[in-house]
């Protein structure tokens, strides 16, 4: 890091005046599952507030999620994203295993059943709040929360609530918001449509949200009803050395074929209940999705059809004193297909040869997850808490091959070249069980300025496409579960003016699973993540302030997995910039206006594993205001891209060339919110 940026940012951390930009009292949920204060937490957690959510606005989940240091959520097409918490940006198959993508605590998928994209199945463009963990927080969480959770918090029940928002774009974009409440039932829904700026490319969606309210004395019962609903048509990679800089080909789009249909239902009800003692809480849940999508980046362009449906019962006592023990348990019925409409007529003859027309998968899986967790939080003295946390969790899967086992096409009949690039397992029974515990403490130097640290570890079970869905002579995926071992350490404080939040981490990652040279999925790669995350909010006075998120981490192989025919150790990971953030300035010239003008940056990175190619980074500046013309009238503007940067949303090298996505030119927004 640079060493004069570090020193002006602990210059301006210890010279600040003692107007607060931060509390330390503000509420958190998604650190043991239950409600504690910030100043409670060992963990850093990210919050982006409702004020935040409704001047940003979101198109995309990215352009939230940057204000969160140590994150970086990668825009795909449309809708599509890949995630960094404490990361690189984790791609393959089971790479959304790291993380954890829940709402109102629940997560979005199954743990076994995780996708790359699943934050599109999220209601968060009309959620109250999202609060990110960062680190491993699998003691509370469980499976996946490896690098980290996610947590959409829907808003609650508002009487009165009449509100509808319209808002358009260029390039076809239009989107609908209403919300309307009573005192016990609230409904949120959004509705969008885009034709994309590329060629052949846009999406339609909708996402519908009911909660419920009952409330006694002792008792209160929120259920809430979730629907999303996703038709994209998807837009690939371009090809060529920087061709994101290249005005004729920024546009293309070489698969307009592409596309993906996703759609995801949710009923989770939560029942309070005080007792003498303590609070339990009972929340039982059910969940349905399922998606379709053309794989226009593999020989063939296979269709992937997948879903599952999950019943589940989350049980949580909280004491009235310093521990409380939650239990979990859930059942996941799954499938995956895949199936090639026709020959594959494009590359070497191997290719041609190994990679069939007909199904190359089907199978269904049966999943068991029970898990059990107990907490606590012990003040040793005035100042001082130690905190702890201890998870047990078993993971069983039932994996059932609907078609013939071995590599053959789906006829039996036998490819060349010694056989199909698809491997069918005989069905068989898995299982994974696993232990995480994490320790920490606090302390406060005063009633406004704290100490926090904790050793903790994360893990995650195989994903089922990862211990099924095999390739070339590989007939059994032998894959324990990933382990994450994390020490942290970290300051926090408001003054009268500043707020600010700085965090030390380093992380040990074992066992993680990939797909080697050989094209088997194995689990032997090992390796290192540190870096300083820093979080400021300042105000210069009543009408302007500022807020920055910046991270500066290292990402590396600690020995040499067959991801590459050379040796990695010591390699930096690809798609791992060392620096991430995004700054802002907010002036509010009058009570019924803002003016925000936000920076975002991404550092250079290298673009594959042996660090031979590499991206350049790019920095964006976005401007955004509204203007309140009634009480019940506010009129908005964004100005995304604002310098019209040529850049990149993600590149990697594949095949032998650069792929990008290419970033978004400048684009405009307007709208207006009415309250009715």
């Amino acid at each position: 890091m640079d060493k004069p940026l570090l020193a002006s940012v602990f210059v301006l951390l210890l010279s600040s005046n003692p107007v607060t930009a931060r509390e330390l009292d503000e509420i958190v949920v998604t650190g043991t599952k239950s409600e504690q204060r910030l100043r409670e937490s060992v963990t850093s957690v990210g919050i982006i507030s409702s004020e935040t959510l409704r001047l940003i606005n979101h198109t995309h989940i990215n352009e939230s999620m940057q204000r969160v240091p140590g994150v970086w959520i990668s825009r795909g097409n449309g809708q599509e994203h890949l995630t960094a918490i404490r990361s690189p940006v984790l791609t393959g198959a089971g790479s959304c295993g790291a993380f954890v993508m829940a709402q109102d605590g629940i997560s979005l998928r199954s743990p076994g059943f995780c996708n790359v994209n699943e934050l599109f199945e999220a209601t968060s463009e009309t959620a109250e709040r999202i609060e990110v963990v960062r680190g491993p927080d699998s003691s509370i969480y469980g499976s996946n929360a490896l690098h980290g959770v996610v947590n959409i918090i829907t808003p609650g029940v508002e009487a009165g609530l009449k509100r509808l928002e319209l808002e358009a774009g260029e390039h076809h974009y239009y989107r609908t918001k209403l919300g309307l409440s009573s005192e016990n039932l609230r409904m949120d829904f959004s509705g969008t449509t885009d034709e994309g700026w590329k060629d052949d490319s846009g999406f339609d969606q909708q996402k519908l949200r009911l909660k419920h309210l009952y409330g006694s004395d002792k008792q209160t019962i929120s259920t809430t009803f979730s629907y999303t609903n996703l038709n994209q048509e998807t837009a690939g990679f371009i090809v060529g050395d920087e061709a994101y800089k290249d005005s004729g080909s920024r546009r293309d789009n070489p698969n307009p074929e592409a596309y993906r249909d996703a759609r995801s239902f949710r009923l989770v009800s939560e029942v309070t209940r005080e007792h003498d003692s303590g609070e339990l809480r009972i929340t039982p849940y059910l969940r349905s999705v399922d998606m379709e999508f053309l794989q226009h980046f593999l020989p063939g362009q296979p269709v992937e059809e997948n879903g599952h449906d999950s019943v589940g019962l989350n049980l949580l006592w909280k004491s009235d004193g310093w521990w409380q023990a939650g239990m979990e348990l859930e059942y996941t019925d799954g499938f995956l297909k895949e199936t090639q409409e026709g020959p594959t007529e494009s590359g070497s003859a191997f290719l041609v040869a190994t990679i069939p027309e007909g199904k190359h998968y089907d199978y269904d899986v049966q999943a068991i997850m029970a898990g059990a967790f107990v907490s606590f939080d012990y003040a040793v003295s005035d100042r001082m808490s130690l905190l702890g946390s201890l998870r047990y969790q078993y993971t069983g899967y039932d994996y059932d091959n609907r078609m013939l086992d071995g590599r053959t096409k789906d006829d039996g009949t036998a490819c060349g070249f010694g056989g199909c690039r698809f491997n069918r397992p005989a069905d068989r029974e898995d299982s994974f069980s696993n232990w995480s515990p994490r320790l920490g403490f606090r302390f406060d130097l005063n009633d406004d300025h704290q100490v926090f640290g904790s050793i903790s570890q994360g893990f995650r079970a195989p994903q089922t496409t990862e211990l099924y869905r095999l390739q070339n002579d590989q007939s059994v995926a032998a894959i324990d579960p990933v382990e994450l071992n994390a020490l942290e350490i970290g300051f926090r404080g408001t003054s009268e003016r500043l707020g600010y939040a700085v965090s030390l981490f380093t992380m040990e990652k074992d066992n993680f699973i990939f797909r080697d040279t050989s094209r088997q999925n194995v689990d032997n790669g090992e390796t290192s993540h540190r870096g300083i995350e820093v979080d400021l909010s300042f105000a210069f006075t009543e009408t302007i302030s500022a807020r920055a998120a910046f991270t500066y981490a290292q990402h590396e192989y600690e020995n040499d997995p067959a991801l590459s025919a050379t040796p990695l150790s010591g390699n930096t990971i690809d798609t791992a910039p060392e620096t991430l953030g995004s700054a802002s300035l907010l002036w509010r010239p009058a009570s019924a206006h803002r003016l925000e003008l936000e920076w975002v940056h991404i550092g250079e990175y290298y673009q594959d594993p042996q660090n031979l190619h590499e991206y350049e980074g790019h920095d964006l500046l976005h401007l955004r205001g509204n203007w309140q013309v009634s009480t019940a009238t506010t009129l908005f503007y964004r100005i995304m891209n604002l310098t019209d940067e040529e850049y990149a949303e993600r590149a990697d090298y594949a095949f032998g060339n650069d792929r990008y996505f290419v970033g978004t030119p400048r684009m405009v927004f307007l709208g207006a919110t009415v309250n009715f």
